[in-house]
């Protein structure tokens, strides 16, 4: 009988140069997946031609994103929006192509969201530390915090700023598994 997990198995497709790299189905998918988002970026943003439903589902897409982050950041923040509209749709459509039968999700595996999620949280830190300098590291100390209890407190808020990245990256992949276990063992009861 087959698992309900078997597809999530990562298989291998082909070997190149004497098995140093491995072309599986997850970079197979991860390939068609960028396409997808160039292809959307390029043709249906950047169209010259009358706007058709394609055009006005990725233009609302677009229109949600720009106000979710402009009712939650202040205007300068708004430069930062081509990454988060771009992570907006890789997850998305990399979540659209495991609903097709068959296929691969990409975001059901632990380490393409961990990677998502250290790759964000780098960029912030960068970011914090290029814009506050090392003010950015009063973030993990409460102002008015009592002295004797700054290195208990130092040590709780850097634990759990650092397991922030793992909890969005585990909080994915367990909804898409779980999702998608779920989705084939009902299928096979039909």
């Amino acid at each position: 009988m087959l698992s309900p997990l078997e597809q999530f198995e990562i298989i291998s497709l082909m070997s190149i140069f004497y098995q140093k790299f491995i072309f599986s189905n997850s970079n197979l998918f991860f390939i068609v997946q960028l396409l997808l988002v160039f292809f959307v970026s390029k043709f249906y943003l950047t169209t010259f031609f009358l706007p058709n439903r394609y055009q006005y589902i990725i233009e609302q897409l677009y229109l949600f994103i720009f106000n979710l982050i402009e009712q939650n950041v202040n205007k300068s923040a708004l430069k930062y929006f081509p990454f988060i509209f771009t992570l907006f749709l890789v997850i998305l459509l990399s979540n659209f192509i495991g609903m097709v039968p068959y296929s691969f999700t990409i975001t059901s595996h632990l380490i393409f969201t961990l990677f998502l999620s250290f790759l964000t949280f780098f960029g912030i830190n960068f970011i914090g530390l290029q814009r506050h300098g090392l003010h950015f590291f009063s973030l993990f100390l409460p102002a008015g915090a009592p002295f004797i209890l700054a290195p208990f407190l130092i040590f709780i808020e850097l634990l759990s700023y650092i397991a922030r990245v793992f909890s969005l990256a585990i909080r994915l992949f367990a909804n898409l598994m779980s999702g998608h276990t779920l989705l084939k063992i009902l299928s096979e009861f039909g």
